[in-house]
Formats: C-alpha cells, structure tokens, sequence
C-alpha cells in the first residue's frame, strides 16, 4: 500500500489541479464561500494540494495529518471567535479532510464533518469536483447557520475566500 501511494503522489503532476479545478471552478467555489459566509460567523477556506513531498510520504504523513499543518500554515485558527473551517483536498488520494477550530468543533462533532467528507468523495470519484466541494459547502454551511448564525454582531471577512492550491 505504501508503496502504490508513493508511486501515486510521485507520477501526480501540478496538471491535475488545473484539471479538477479550472479557473472558472475556483471561482465558483470563492463565490459559493463569499455566500456562505454571509449567513453565519464562521470563516471557510478550501485548500486542494495536488501531491505530498516524497519526505512526507516516506514518514507516512496521513492527509488528516497534512490538513492539521496546512489549517495551522493558513492561520485558519486566528479568527475571533475560532470559528474557522478548512477543507483539504489531497487530490493524489482524493481525500477530503475537514478541521474546525476549537469554537466550531465544541458545538459539531467528528461524525458529521466525516459525513459530510463522505459525500464530497463520493462526487470525486465520479469526477465532479466543483460540484463536491460546493455541496460540501453547503453542508458546512447548514451546520454554522444552526450554531453559529449571523447577527448583529459585527461580521468581517476574516480569512480570504479564495481558494488555495498548493
């Protein structure tokens, strides 16, 4: 198995982020954040990384390992009410990570990111990738509309909505 993956992130060239993801889908997914984020407090950042470095790989770094660095490396935790969220995309092994900050993860447990997770691979597999990560927003959005709605209270743009690809 090892093996198999390291083969896979080695032949996993840049190419195949712009394949999954062409401009017009990274702005479809900055747009369906910029929405989202009118309706409740939280901050969302969607992250795709094509491939780990072969030193990463060697060490056995899990993509939920990689996605914690990446959350701490974008500063998705600096919010002001920790209400950050980021989904990573691994796209070598098409794993989809979700990490809320400490405020979000108190209130919405481990089962329903997996879930939402789950049906984000589901359409990755079949190849549609705008469509995953939009109803992965979706669904995220849900969840911070219920425990985190938006108020009166002063709502900024704290993280860029754009998507990152690394």
């Amino acid at each position: 198995m090892q093996v198999f993956r390291i083969i896979k992130h080695i032949f996993s060239g840049p190419w195949r982020v712009c394949l999954a993801f062409p401009k017009r889908s990274l702005k479809a997914i900055e747009a369906a954040i910029a929405a989202s984020e009118t309706s409740h407090l939280g901050e969302i950042r969607f992250v795709v990384e094509n491939a780990l470095e072969i030193g990463e790989l060697l060490q056995g770094v899990t993509p939920r390992q990689r996605a914690l660095e990446v959350f701490s490396q974008c500063r998705i935790w600096d919010t002001e009410r920790n209400t950050g969220v980021l989904i990573y995309l691994l796209l070598a092994d098409r794993d989809v990570e979700i990490v809320a900050d400490r405020g979000i993860h108190a209130r919405v447990g481990e089962a329903v990111w997996t879930r939402i997770c789950m049906g984000m691979e589901v359409q990755f597999k079949a190849g549609r990738f705008e469509q995953g990560v939009v109803e992965g927003i979706a669904k995220i959005t849900a969840q911070l509309q219920q425990h985190f709605p938006a108020s009166a209270l002063d709502n900024p743009n704290e993280i860029p909505n754009a998507p990152i690809t690394l």
